[in-house]
């Protein structure tokens, strides 16, 4: 297998993924930042771009299948690029301006309807403004950001490529 064949490239960001989560694992259990709702929701796109790029590498598509591979991985990155920005953006609102924090994922499904809980999720809350780590001067959701600009590089690369 060549080091530029599809399969081994969608192989090598399904490994790039799995570095992510362990290093957002390390940020919640070993340093002790537990992650907000957008934080979650990211993570759930690194893992469903992941998935889909493992799949790809197993699978070994033609040009459409990895066109189609490519399309699939770049609308998760592209959600997760999405929240990413959200979250940003409420890191730079002053405090006053923050939405308020939420009640617990328990209590919320027990009392609201599962469309009104995902729409509070994606909105963000306060807590998800809070700023507990920076490496470089950038938080965790600016890096977060820049992870999923690269994979949709890496998708669009993907699909335009003829090789």
């Amino acid at each position: 297998m060549s080091l530029a064949s599809p399969r081994f490239t969608f192989f090598l960001a399904f490994i790039g993924c799995l570095v992510i989560l362990a290093l957002a694992l390390y940020l919640e259990h070993v340093v002790g930042l537990a992650p907000c709702p957008l934080c979650i929701v990211q993570r759930v796109c690194v893992i469903a771009f992941g998935i889909v790029c493992l799949i790809a590498a197993i699978h070994g598509p033609g040009l459409a299948g990895r066109r189609g591979y490519a399309a699939g991985a770049g609308l998760f990155a592209l959600f997760g690029a999405g929240t990413a920005i959200r979250q940003v953006w409420l890191q730079s609102l002053p405090p006053e301006d923050l939405p308020s924090c939420l009640p617990s994922l328990e209590y919320m499904m027990e009392a609201l309807p599962f469309q009104e809980i995902v729409r509070l999720v994606l909105h963000g809350t306060a807590e998800c403004a809070e700023v507990g780590w920076t490496m470089l001067g950038l938080s965790i959701p600016e890096w977060s950001l820049l992870m999923f600009i690269g994979m949709l590089a890496f998708c669009v690369w993907q699909f335009l490529r003829r090789g």
